[in-house]
């Protein structure tokens, strides 16, 4: 605190003797003592207030930065999440699109298919009737043509035909859009 060197404090002593004499001086070196440890207790609290005081300022200022550093994060996590959920829209959108355009395509397929099914049919059927329509001398006219009748002619003709034709294609024809129907209402579950 005071630069007093051991010189100094003997003349300090020496004068101290000199002035307040002898019977004193072992009291008012004592009351001396006291007061500079005190004074030296007041300093040292002071020091660590001071001490608390800028490591508390620290704190708060680190508490301030972290808590906006969190809050900058938490705003950009936001944003994230909120870009990912705007894409995530676009591409459900694009997908039941295409969905949507694809079961369209299949059932227009779906119901050529059965149409240009139906045509064949109808024809090998037609031919079958007109020959068993038509009776040959001394034969009797069948009201029906037998099934091996409309295999061989389907055969002859090059068309695939089972008997009867336009049942069985129907059938297969109304499972498929059925299916079609199923899976459409699957994909409008789920999401």
């Amino acid at each position: 605190m005071f630069d007093v060197g051991f010189s100094e404090l003997i003349v300090i002593a020496v004068v101290a003797l000199v002035v307040i004499g002898p019977e004193r001086l072992p009291k008012v070196a004592r009351t001396a003592g006291l007061l500079l440890g005190r004074l030296q207790r007041y300093v040292n609290d002071v020091k660590a207030d001071v001490s608390r005081e800028m490591q508390l300022d620290e704190l708060k200022k680190l508490q301030a930065e972290m808590q906006d550093s969190a809050r900058s994060f938490e705003r950009s996590i936001h944003s994230e999440l909120q870009a990912v959920e705007q894409i995530v829209d676009q591409t459900a959108q694009a997908v039941e699109q295409v969905v949507d355009q694809t079961a369209q395509s299949v059932e227009q397929l779906v119901d050529q298919t059965a149409q240009s099914l139906d045509q064949p049919a109808q024809s090998v059927e037609a031919a079958v009737n007109s020959v068993y329509a038509s009776p040959a001398a001394g034969v009797p006219a069948a009201t029906e043509p037998p099934p091996e009748a409309v295999t061989a002619l389907a055969t002859t003709t090059g068309e695939a035909v089972a008997a009867p034709p336009a049942a069985s294609e129907q059938l297969a024809a109304s499972r498929l859009r059925r299916r079609i129907r199923h899976i459409r209402r699957q994909e409008m579950s789920d999401q």
